[in-house]
């Protein structure tokens, strides 16, 4: 029996409570607890001596209890925990909140070692909540997961090794002997045993390695195949080229890289036998929108509908207003329909689509509607593609007769990560800016200076213009609600007291966050206050300022992101990134923003410093969720597609009973996306 299928309240000390926060993290099994990979390590065999540290690092020390713990009371029913520890060169105090076994699990005279962050007091060096172990316990490296509130370290560090415990002492491996031989990888078991508890450094490098080379394996061989199928044929094939036309019809010059792009898509179209299946992929502002017109238009002028969905209400009206101007000089007509229209409206639209009395349907998730029926959809085309998944923009192409398929995404992958990641999908990439985007100038400050920034905020809005500050996940586990709503009444309160803020978070219903854009499209909102959920949003070019909290927090290509919501009027912008954190590389990430505005050169620095997370995110909804693979590792990457490659001449449906356990590993991937194995 598979251990995916054996629910996590199986193992011993897991109920109904705490199966709910493992659920919250995606682990519903043992099998995905086992796959649960740690996210990072804490290296306890490296000790500090405690007169050795300094303020704001993170330490591991090997402290001896000095004295029996005090537990103090404080107001609302919480409680602290305080005891000092020392060692030979000096003490030091450790503090705990609202841990009431702290005075039996630490005893006097026991020595035990600490991790934790070291703050400078009055009294001296404090450690606050720090992780601990008996000193004869302690695993050299410690796995440090992702957590949730009411789940910390230590219970998951449990429950993974129950789990690991169910793991049959002969594993049959999804990899064949060949490739393990072929490219000196270690067993599966070996692996998922020490990626959690690994012995040193080097067994932990050399599970890790083997567990990247997998899921790279596997992710190649799903995009294969799910690319093999794609080569059906369609019977929508367009006659004639009317691009130049529409090119005529517009007040402005579309950039080399945009007119390659249309060529690219009407070639697919008139060409191909199989349907157009493309990835447009161009930095913000680049005019992705205009090349899907000149598209549309070529579509609807060979007689054929097209359809537009775009990810939210607000971005779909926007589009609508946007579809309207360019082709007000054409006998061409446009519906909009999305969720918000009333019955009434929503039923005429759809009767308007299925008579073919619409050329182009703009939309959002209502276009999937069953109730929706085209006419003769000839090209779907979807918007900001990683808000989309694979099954939807599937489900769009189903509205007719295997219609050309279009997808766009404003996110900066590079090339090389991008072929995998949209296996099924041809490229273009948009390379270059129109003329006349305003400038947007990148400052990085410490937080030393958020006043003087807050000041400059203040001028922009007595000028009449807008801001957003972006404001991330205080610590991991807080909810964005409570961050986000925190800082905007501290906002509020105490420095824009007679300014108009607003707040914008994911814990916010889709109605919620449309009807805040509209007020702050409107300017009816001088300051909105937003987690990362703005970095797809509504064209405000009246926004002039995007300043950045904890910038160090966010990847290269989600700060680029937030940068490009402004600068998209005539007004000169100014990105604000604040930042405490003086590392090497955090430092060299964020002098990169300082430094340029390419989206695809910042992408390339993202991917060579902090690895591939920022594309495989939770963002990336059209994926399938990656637990370890790093495409930085360009030696791995690089076997992984040599090995995909001569597994599939070898079996092109990967039929051959030896690759079975691969099989079910691609089926295990794409669950959440769609049936790549039909």
């Amino acid at each position: 029996m598979s251990l995916f299928s054996v629910p996590i309240t199986n193992l011993t000390g897991i109920g109904k409570r705490r199966a709910e926060q493992f659920y919250k993290l995606g682990v519903d099994s043992v099998g995905d607890l086992i796959r649960f990979y740690p996210r990072a390590y804490e290296n306890w065999s490296e000790v500090t001596p405690i007169a050795s540290v300094s303020h704001g690092e993170r330490y591991v020390i090997q402290g001896t209890i000095a004295e029996a713990v005090k537990t103090v009371r404080l107001s609302g029913g919480r409680f602290m925990c305080r005891v000092a520890a020392y060692d030979d060169s000096g003490y030091i105090n450790l503090v705990f909140f609202n841990n009431k076994y702290i005075p039996s699990m630490l005893r006097y005279g026991e020595t035990y070692l600490f991790y934790g962050r070291v703050q400078k007091e009055a009294v001296g060096y404090q450690m606050t909540s720090p992780e601990f172990s008996e000193l004869k316990k302690a695993d050299a490296i410690t796995p440090v997961y992702h957590l949730t509130e009411g789940l910390n370290n230590r219970m998951v560090i449990k429950a993974a090794r129950q789990a690991l415990s169910q793991l049959p002492e002969v594993m049959n491996d999804p990899i064949p002997y060949e490739i393990l031989k072929r490219y000196d990888l270690c067993t599966l078991s070996y692996a998922l045993n020490h990626i959690h508890f690994p012995a040193d450094l080097k067994t932990l490098e050399r599970a890790r390695k083997r567990l990247v080379f997998e899921e790279l394996l596997v992710l190649n061989l799903g995009m294969r195949l799910l690319k093999s199928r794609v080569s059906e044929q369609t019977s929508i094939k367009l006659e004639k080229d009317y691009s130049g036309e529409f090119f005529a019809t517009l007040p402005f010059e579309l950039t080399r890289a945009q007119k390659n792009a249309v060529v690219d898509c009407v070639n697919d179209m008139m060409h191909k036998t199989s349907p157009m299946n493309r990835l447009i992929q161009g930095d913000v502002g680049s005019g992705k929108t205009a090349v899907c017109a000149a598209v549309c238009y070529t579509c609807v002028k060979n007689g054929y509908q097209a359809a537009f969905m775009a990810p939210t209400e607000i971005l779909a009206a926007q589009h609508f207003d946007t579809f309207q101007k360019f082709f007000e000089n054409t006998d061409i007509k446009i519906e909009l329909l999305t969720g918000a229209m009333t019955p009434a409206q929503k039923k005429t639209a759809r009767e308007r689509i299925e008579a073919g009395e619409a050329d182009i349907v703009i939309g959002t998730h209502a276009i999937l509607s069953e109730s929706t029926v085209f006419h003769n959809l000839g090209v779907a085309i979807t918007d900001e593609q990683h808000r989309f998944g694979v099954e939807q923009r599937s489900k769009l192409a189903s509205k007719g007769e295997k219609p050309h398929v279009l997808v766009l995404s404003a996110t900066p992958i590079p090339r090389t990560l991008g072929l995998i990641i949209y296996g099924d999908l041809d490229i273009t990439v948009i390379d270059e800016l129109p003329p006349g985007r305003t400038e947007i100038q990148t400052v990085l400050i410490d937080s030393d200076k958020r006043e003087r920034a807050f000041r400059f905020l203040r001028s922009q809005v007595e000028e009449g213009r807008q801001c957003y500050i972006v404001c991330p996940l205080v610590e991991e586990g807080e909810s964005e609600l409570t961050s986000a709503t925190d800082y905007a009444a501290e906002l509020m309160l105490s420095h824009f007291p007679d300014i108009p803020v607003g707040i914008l978070h994911g814990k916010m219903k889709a109605k919620e966050k449309d009807e805040i854009m509209r007020q702050f499209s409107l300017n009816e909102i001088s300051i909105l206050v937003s987690t990362t959920v703005v970095e797809v949003g509504v064209d405000v070019k009246n926004a002039t300022v995007m300043m950045i909290e904890n910038a160090e927090r966010f990847g290269l290509s989600t700060l680029h992101q937030l940068r490009g919501r402004v600068g998209r009027g005539e007004h000169k912008s100014y990105c604000i990134l604040v930042s405490d954190n003086k590392g090497e590389n955090t430092q060299l990430r964020l002098s990169t923003m300082c430094r340029t505005t390419s989206g695809f050169e910042i992408a390339d620095m993202d991917l060579q410093i902090r690895g591939p997370g920022d594309f495989f995110g939770s963002r990336q909804h059209g994926l399938p969720k990656l637990s370890i693979a790093d495409f930085s590792d360009t030696e791995t990457l690089s076997q992984s597609q040599e090995a995909a490659k001569n597994l599939i001449e070898h079996s092109p449906d990967l039929s051959d009973p030896a690759l079975r356990g691969l099989r079910a590993e691609i089926k295990q991937l794409f669950t959440d996306t769609e049936n790549t194995m039909n």
